[in-house]
């Protein structure tokens, strides 16, 4: 196995928000796929948190669902 990656800013502010409503990330993956009408995956929601994806309807779309400000 390798380094755990670090998350960036905005997977901080996610697992933040996250911790402050009492949500999974199961929860913000179901929620994300009926928002967008796009596949949604554990792994993809990794990509975004740790940087290495910035899809932006997918991030406008966590962005909402969450009240994460820009």
């Amino acid at each position: 196995m390798g380094e755990k990656k670090p998350l960036c800013e905005f997977g901080q502010k996610i697992e933040i928000q996250l911790v402050k409503i009492n949500r999974t990330n199961a929860w913000l993956i179901d929620q994300v796929a009926k928002d967008t009408g796009k596949y949604f995956d554990r792994s993809y929601l990794h990509k975004i948190k740790t940087g290495e994806a910035s899809t932006p309807g997918i991030m406008a779309s966590i962005r909402r669902i969450l009240g994460i400000a820009e």
